[in-house]
């Protein structure tokens, strides 16, 4: 019961319903301009984040919030709020058009941040599905 209240907190209103696919893969590289700044990786219902070695030998652009230290690998089975936010919400006219042209399924949320989350007024990163 705990786990289903926080994972509702977790994410905004409206993508309470998003889930994370148990089997799809799928990698992401987050950039800035051209500094690759790190990795989302999804595989077997686990998300991962990794900073660049890029991104580790500049000084110029300081950690994400959600990821303060540079040389740890992030692990979780929800997608981070980070990148949670570059999903627009769904109940939005445009969004539904598109989720029905296209067949994405709406709850699986690997497919709509590939679809939707490459850039966002939110912040002036750039996510790249690879």
């Amino acid at each position: 019961m705990l786990d289903t209240i926080k994972k509702m907190l977790w994410k905004p209103e409206g993508q309470e319903k998003l889930r994370t696919p148990p089997n799809t893969e799928i990698v992401f590289k987050l950039f800035f301009n051209e500094l690759e700044i790190g990795t989302l990786h999804l595989k077997a219902g686990i998300w991962t984040f990794t900073y660049s070695d890029n991104f580790k030998a500049q000084d110029y652009i300081k950690p994400l919030l959600n990821f303060p230290q540079v040389d740890k690998v992030y692990t979780s089975e929800e997608l981070y709020p980070f990148f949670v936010e570059r999903i627009p919400g769904l109940g939005q006219t445009k969004v539904q058009e598109i989720i029905r042209k296209e067949k994405i399924d709406e709850h699986n949320e690997a497919v709509l941040l590939k679809r939707f989350g490459r850039l966002t007024i939110a912040n002036p990163f750039e996510l790249r599905a690879v």
